[in-house]
């Protein structure tokens, strides 16, 4: 494979990269939406739509499980088929809590969520999805500072996780009748935040493209 041809490929696993961190936004979004308005509709298209991230994870893989054995890259056109590997795993796992949201929304079907912490969920979700679109940008212009700033974030989210974990346990403690949609708020809480994770685990990864450094960031 030509110089020209190799890199075209790595340009081609980056957009669909690019692609598939486009759907895991969107079921982001839609899982949270269909918890916090109960919307079951939505929350079994996140569910089918999974299929799809799965199948785009596998094809992505593929593509770059090949170059590494078939083309044996060396330094850093090696970390470009790396990074992208591990970008890849860090979706594929966004897009499944995304999908353990939208499970919980059906779960719930028939018990109103008035537990007070509900209300910081959005904002969770919001940050999360940004760490996750700052971090895509990052590691297309390899912005190493981009990818540090976002990663900054997950303490922002780890912050509100803690208050909604210890608000929830004081409602259920208040009001037995609640415990089911404090638990079920408590699982939704948790996968956000492990979503934000995951997002610093890709701001870690384009570190390690662009400086060659392991960066511990989480």
């Amino acid at each position: 494979m030509s110089r020209y041809a190799f890199d075209k490929s790595l340009r081609e696993i980056q957009n669909d990269i690019l692609r598939m961190g486009s759907l895991v936004e969107q079921a982001i979004f839609d899982s949270v939406d269909s918890f916090m308005n109960q919307d079951v509709t939505v929350a079994a298209g996140v569910i089918m739509g999974d299929e799809r991230i799965d199948e785009l994870f596998l094809e992505i893989e593929d593509k770059c499980v090949k170059i590494i054995a078939t083309q044996q890259p060396i330094a850093k056109d090696l970390r470009v088929a790396i990074t992208g590997i591990k970008i890849l795993l860090s979706l594929e796992r966004m897009a499944d809590h995304s999908v353990d949201i939208a499970r919980s929304t059906m779960c719930l079907t028939g018990h109103p969520m008035i537990v007070r912490p509900v209300q910081e969920i959005p904002r969770m979700a919001r940050m999360a999805r940004q760490m996750v679109k700052d971090g895509l940008d990052a590691y297309v212009n390899r912005d190493v500072e981009k990818a540090k700033a976002m990663c900054a974030m997950d303490d922002q989210v780890d912050f509100i996780f803690s208050h909604v974990f210890k608000d929830t346990l004081a409602c259920m403690e208040e009001n037995p009748q609640v415990v089911v949609q404090g638990a079920y708020l408590l699982y939704v809480s948790r996968y956000l935040e492990r979503i934000a994770d995951h997002a610093t685990n890709i701001g870690e990864a384009v570190i390690y493209l662009v400086t060659g450094e392991r960066r511990e960031l989480n």
